[in-house]
């Protein structure tokens, strides 16, 4: 529906109106990202809160945005795919329990899930903590790294495009 989130409907599991509801929580308004912070080398899938760090070995990393992060509030949980698991470019990739609902990840590109990140069983607040760093949920084998690219914002584009995505928000009110 082009409604931003972890997955279409997606973060708007703990918001006010429940599940998949069209009612944005209040602390969107006006949003500031000042204090949000966007690393220039991931790739964003700006739709999803989602995020990839491209290595050298043909694989990346993913994990939630900061902007994530400070939508859906704090991480109880997170659990990954588990290693072998074939995933698409904006499908699922974990979830996580957030105090009064369960999210889907969605993951910025395509691949094979190669590792989880093993601290996140004992500390999912890692996630929450650490979103672009030590909160990373999984890495994987790419599938087809130019054909994710269509889909994904870097550089100086993503403060932008993430404020835009915040926008629509307001929009809804």
């Amino acid at each position: 529906m082009g409604r931003p989130g972890f997955k279409p409907g997606g973060w708007r599991h703990a918001s006010p109106g429940g599940f998949d509801s069209h009612v944005p929580p209040p602390f969107f308004f006006a949003m500031n990202l000042s204090d949000v912070v966007f690393p220039p080398d991931l790739h964003y899938l700006v739709e999803h809160d989602v995020w990839a760090r491209v290595h050298g070995d043909g694989s990346a990393t993913v994990g939630i945005t900061a902007l994530g992060i400070k939508m859906s509030g704090e991480i109880h949980m997170c659990r990954a795919k588990p290693v072998g698991s074939q995933i698409e470019q904006g499908r699922a990739i974990a979830v996580v329990e957030l105090a009064k609902a369960i999210v889907s990840v969605k993951s910025a590109v395509a691949g094979t899930v190669l590792a989880v990140n093993p601290r996140l069983e004992e500390s999912p607040e890692l996630v929450h903590s650490d979103p672009s760093g030590d909160g990373w949920i999984a890495r994987l084998a790419l599938r087809d790294l130019d054909a994710d690219r269509a889909r994904l914002v870097q550089g100086d584009e993503v403060l932008e495009a993430m404020a835009r995505h915040a926008a629509t928000f307001e929009e809804l009110e």
